[in-house]
């Protein structure tokens, strides 16, 4: 944002230099990008008229003019300008003068007729962009007059850089706030005066959306819109960036720049009917100002009328509407648009607009109403008029709530390492807009003011008081803090653990964005309503994920599109589902979740160039799951998955829970990510996997271990898992491992049948186990089977 330091001076002027004052401004977080001349270096430049004007004898472009300004008597100029007529005002270079560049004026001769001077446009005295013709000055300029004095051109162009949150300093008043607080000097604010109503004529105007919280206008008729903008109020424009267009147009400037509220003004005889805030039809269209012409979406806020939507709210105004030369009465408006519905808007069509700009930011609603009084006093001063009444629109629920912050005296040494005078910081609060509303031994209650949007919580206030106070001022302290080793729980498993050991086994650690594209979404987790963000980055991450695998997918598929063929990622991070007692209604759910790809080995002439399957991602999984030491707890059965193959899921449960997932991607899955080979993943609850058993000592036996190995045929149907608890639960307890060696179906198998080979190990902590014991075992183990499955021994 670009601002006259004159006019900034004009509500403040503190006794710092031009230098000085920018470098206050950047240290409080209003960094100043830039500094430069509003005019180039000039001299001998006067104010002068024409007063008579001849065509030159020798040349068809030319034209001698006699022009006062110069002294009593006129001077002859020879100007080529196509605007050049008797009458008007314009900057006159005399002889002598020099121009930017160290260009002097000398008496010179052009086609043979003498020359005493120069009259200028805007680009030959670096004061603008007009190169059309001479700078026309307005009609009561004096002649004579130093042409720098009267337009004030000794003065700087500041231009501000600043970060979203302080949407309250894209104005000329929050500008001048923050300097009168950071100089503790006095600011002088415009004088707005309510403005009578001298006709009844009104339009009526509702709010049939929750985007709007205020909306107001008044009619004003009989303008004059012949009448020119005022030289000090189009400068001051020029100077911001700002093209004066005409008077009503410059007037809705004008207040963006100094008050900081985006207005509009309607032509009244285009208008149907009453105003409708309201959200846009499905299918209508508007031409908007700049010719384009837009399909609206059904999210985009509107102004309407009783048939058609007249602008998009808070971006741009209609062409249907505009203000033209043969309009006589206007509409003029001004309203609080909630940031949430204006963000991305104007992005999402292709536009980008100073109103779009502040609105998305914020704009304080406190605002609109007195914009509406101080346009119309300037409107009826330029080109005259009748104003009506202000109708006014409010939707309450949509209006901000104003907060209502604590400050506590200890907590601001406490935080800025030093104390400040309660003098000093009352001062700093009360000039920064904060009303005291309490205070006790402890400290103060303050109300935020309306253009502060970003004041909601104590560490705001101690922010705002290291601001002002000088980042430099700050007192050099060691740190100092009371750090109590708080207790860990022994049956919690460290997160850096389950990490390490994921690392150990070849994986890398993804971090990927919590907001993710739709379309992956619904692939993922289709049964999922996953949440929309307002204002996102991109189309392509405009939810928030229910899942982590999502992200990790399109982590694989940037790795394969990079010549790595062989993936192998892990993430912990947050889902983020709807329901729940969290922020917005969200439950954040902490998760950990992997995935395989490519090869089982790197490649190498020792390695077998097989892929990886279901089983490589289980055991790495079964590693992470034994961390705890209650890798007993957890168990495995078959499931369905939208994003999974059918035949390659399993749900992982733990205390009867099901606490995550694992399995193979679903082939329509893989399709959809272009994927040449399957990819094997697991998802599971973080908070289930750290939680563990408390560890305890057990002796080790130092007497033998004795193992027996049992093939069995079983129906081919039946789980290992099945399998496994049966014998477990019949070989008694001195059974320490159990593991399936070897699963066989073929040749000399019934089809219908398979055969399993089972080690069983047998050791006694304090004795050798004798034959008869492991016998005893052995055959309880044969009945069990036998029992349970129909198993008969190979």
């Amino acid at each position: 944002m670009k601002i006259s330091e004159s006019w900034l001076r004009e509500w403040v002027n503190p006794q710092v230099n031009t230098s000085e004052l920018c470098e206050q401004l950047t240290m409080a977080g209003l960094e100043v990008d830039g500094i430069e001349a509003v005019a180039g270096e000039f001299t001998g430049v006067v104010v002068g008229e024409i007063v008579e004007i001849e065509q030159h004898p020798d040349a068809d472009k030319l034209r001698v003019c006699k022009v006062a300004g110069n002294g009593d008597e006129l001077t002859q100029v020879v100007c080529g300008a196509p605007n050049a007529r008797v009458g008007i005002k314009v900057p006159f270079a005399t002889v002598g003068a020099v121009l930017p560049g160290d260009f002097k004026i000398k008496k010179a001769k052009l086609r043979g007729v003498e020359s005493f001077g120069m009259l200028c446009a805007q680009t030959e005295l670096q004061a603008g962009d007009d190169d059309d013709g001479l700078w026309e000055l307005p009609a009561d300029a004096p002649a004579g007059v130093d042409l720098r004095e009267y337009l004030k051109l000794n003065d700087k162009i500041i231009e501000v850089d600043l970060t979203p949150n302080r949407a309250d300093c894209l104005s000329l008043a929050g500008v001048a706030r923050e300097v009168g607080v950071l100089n503790q000097a006095a600011v002088t604010p415009v004088a707005i005066n309510p403005v009578k109503a001298s006709i009844d004529h009104a339009v009526s105007a509702s709010i049939d959306t929750d985007g709007c919280g205020r909306y107001s206008c008044r009619v004003i008729k009989n303008i004059d819109l012949s009448q020119p903008t005022p030289l000090w109020m189009a400068e001051r424009l020029r100077r911001a960036g700002l093209r004066s267009i005409d008077a009503v147009v410059d007037v809705t400037n004008y207040l963006l720049l100094e008050l900081g509220q985006p207005m509009h003004a309607f032509d009244l005889a285009r208008i149907d009917g009453g105003i409708q805030v309201r959200m846009a039809k499905a299918d209508e269209q508007l031409k908007l100002l700049d010719g384009q012409e837009v399909k609206l979406n059904t999210d985009t806020l509107v102004i309407a009328d009783n048939s058609k939507a007249l602008a998009m709210a808070g971006i741009m105004g209609g062409d249907a509407s505009a203000v033209s030369e043969s309009t006589t009465d206007i509409l003029l408006e001004s309203a609080f648009f909630t940031p949430e519905m204006i963000a991305g808007k104007a992005r999402s069509y292709g536009l980008h607009t100073d109103s779009s700009h502040r609105f998305e930011r914020g704009v304080d609603p406190a605002l609109a109403t007195q914009a509406i009084e101080r346009a119309t006093e300037l409107l009826l001063a330029i080109v005259g008029g009748e104003a009506g009444p202000v109708v006014v629109a409010e939707r309450p629920s949509s209006l901000p709530e104003v907060a209502r912050i604590r400050l506590r005296r200890a907590r601001i040494e406490e935080g800025l390492g030093f104390a400040i005078e309660d003098s000093r910081v009352l001062d700093i609060l009360n000039r920064l807009g904060l009303e005291k509303v309490a205070e006790d031994a402890d400290g103060w209650t303050f109300q935020a003011p309306s253009h502060r949007f970003d004041m909601a919580i104590e560490a705001d206030l101690l922010e705002e008081l290291a601001r002002i106070y000088g980042y430099n001022n700050l007192p050099v302290t060691s740190l100092k803090a009371d750090l109590p080793i708080e207790p860990q729980a022994e049956t919690q498993t460290p997160l850096s653990r389950v990490q390490q050991t994921l690392t150990a086994r070849g994986y890398q650690e993804a971090i990927t964005y919590s907001f993710i594209e739709p379309k992956l979404q619904t692939l993922f987790d289709p049964d999922a309503e996953a949440v929309s963000l307002l204002n996102p980055i991109s189309s392509d991450l405009s939810v928030m994920r229910t899942s982590l695998l999502a992200g990790l997918a399109n982590a694989l598929v940037h790795n394969l599109n990079r010549q790595q063929t062989r993936v192998r990622l892990f993430e912990t991070g947050l889902s983020f589902v709807k329901g729940g007692s969290g922020p917005a209604g969200l439950t954040q759910k902490p998760k950990l979740a992997a995935l395989v790809y490519g090869t089982r080995d790197t490649e190498s002439w020792a390695h077998a160039k097989d892929r990886v399957d279901f089983y490589d991602i289980k055991g790495d999984l079964d590693a992470i799951l034994s961390l705890g030491g209650a890798s007993a707890r957890y168990s495995f059965v078959p499931a369905q998955h939208p994003a999974l193959h059918p035949g390659q899921t399993a749900h992982i449960i733990k205390g009867g829970q099901v606490i995550g997932v694992i399995g193979a991607l679903h082939p329509n899955t893989q399709k959809a990510l272009d994927l040449d080979h399957p990819a094997f993943v697991f998802e599971l609850d973080l908070e289930a996997l750290l939680s563990g058993v408390q560890p305890k000592f057990a002796p080790l036996s130092k007497f033998p271990e004795v193992r027996r190995d049992l093939a069995v045929l079983i129906d081919r149907e039946i789980g290992a898992k099945n399998l496994l608890e049966a014998v477990k639960s019949a070989a008694g307890d001195y059974l320490t491992n159990l593991k399936v060696f070897d699963v066989y179906s073929g040749k000399g198998i019934d089809p219908h049948r398979k055969s399993v080979a089972l080690g069983l190990t047998y050791q006694h902590p304090s004795r050798t186990l004798n034959d008869d014991e492991i016998n005893a075992s052995v055959a309880a183990v044969v009945t069990a089977l036998e029992a349970q499955f129909n198993a008969t021994l190979r």
